[in-house]
């Protein structure tokens, strides 16, 4: 597999991205080709291995920036050229950790859409009860039709069956109550698509379903995932938060906190997203992994592996042969 990484894109870039890189490249060894895309100057600082090439750009796409903006402006970006390679099938795939719109963006301009795709998704992974649960869209579409719920249920299910081995994964549409009847037209309009779809389609969940694992696949709109992240983000934080400032206020709570560290630490590491290595922009005429702009070198070498993944089970004929 041929790799672009978007080094300059990323709270920590470039020293996690590239270090984040050389891990990857320590477990596929012969199975990638690493091609750094970023200010050339800045990126030969870091003891580049000889094994990896260098791709200059001279501009930078900042997290403030608007997506289209970036897409008309920024055309020698770090981001712009790492899909551009792609584009020209000079890469197989792009991960990067930057300005997420922009690298939704890109890809979907640039790179095009599958056969049968009207409306790429941006899917990730939330720890549940029982393991974890596949949500899109999280942030590619702020408003879609009932058929594209309808496909991201396809092509969230194809890909947890594929890329993770999970026999027959269940698929719950996002509402605001279990009845079929629950929700707007749209999200009516969307349960009947679904439930005349080939995949294992449970009917809608509710928000509280997404946590307790009651479905493996949860679909909606990308407004509405991008909230529920978010917020999902925030809460962990806040908790988090709470619990140190009530574990200083006297010495039954510190040894009480001090007695709890290794539920916290397994807590801790179910909700981390380096774990789960971004998100994949799903429905798109080629791989992008998008990282959470705060990513460190453990998050980055799992969204490479997630990307070669992808690649080697051919997921992209997969879904268009699904959707056609």
């Amino acid at each position: 597999m041929r790799v672009a990484i978007d080094v300059m894109g990323g709270d920590y870039a470039p020293r996690k991205i590239i270090d984040g890189t050389k891990l990857a490249y320590n477990e596929l060894k012969n199975l990638i080709e690493i091609n750094l895309v970023g200010n050339k100057e800045i990126i030969e600082k870091f003891n580049i291995p000889d094994e990896f090439s260098v791709i200059d750009a001279s501009q930078v796409i900042n997290a403030g920036d608007p997506p289209m903006e970036a897409y008309r402006k920024k055309k020698d970006s770090s981001l712009a050229r790492a899909v551009n390679l792609q584009k020209n099938k000079e890469v197989d795939v792009t991960v990067s950790a930057g300005n997420t719109g922009a690298a939704v963006a890109f890809s979907i301009l640039s790179l095009g859409r599958l056969k049968g795709v009207d409306r790429p998704a941006l899917a990730t992974f939330f720890p549940t009860k029982k393991g974890k649960v596949l949500v899109l869209d999280v942030g590619a579409n702020s408003g879609v039709k009932p058929i594209n719920l309808r496909d991201f249920g396809v092509m969230g299910s194809l890909y947890l069956e594929k890329v993770f081995n999970l026999n027959n994964p269940s698929v719950g549409l996002l509402s605001m109550g279990k009845e079929d009847t629950k929700g707007g037209k749209s999200v009516q309009e969307a349960h009947n698509m679904l439930s005349e779809a080939n995949i294992n389609f449970v009917g809608n969940v509710e928000g509280y379903d997404i946590l307790d694992g009651n479905a493996d696949v949860v679909v909606c709109d990308g407004f509405v995932g991008n909230a529920v992240l978010k917020f999902g983000e925030s809460l962990v934080d806040f908790l988090l938060s709470e619990i140190k400032t009530g574990t200083s206020k006297n010495l039954i709570a510190a040894i009480g906190g001090t007695l709890m560290k290794p539920v916290f630490k397994d807590l801790m590491k179910k909700v981390d997203y380096e774990e789960y290595g971004g998100a994949i922009l799903l429905g798109i005429d080629g791989i992008t992994v998008i990282c959470h702009g705060k990513s460190n070198e453990i998050a980055i070498k799992n969204a490479i592996l997630k990307g070669y993944k992808f690649y080697d089970l051919k997921i992209n004929s997969l879904i268009q042969e699904s959707l056609t």
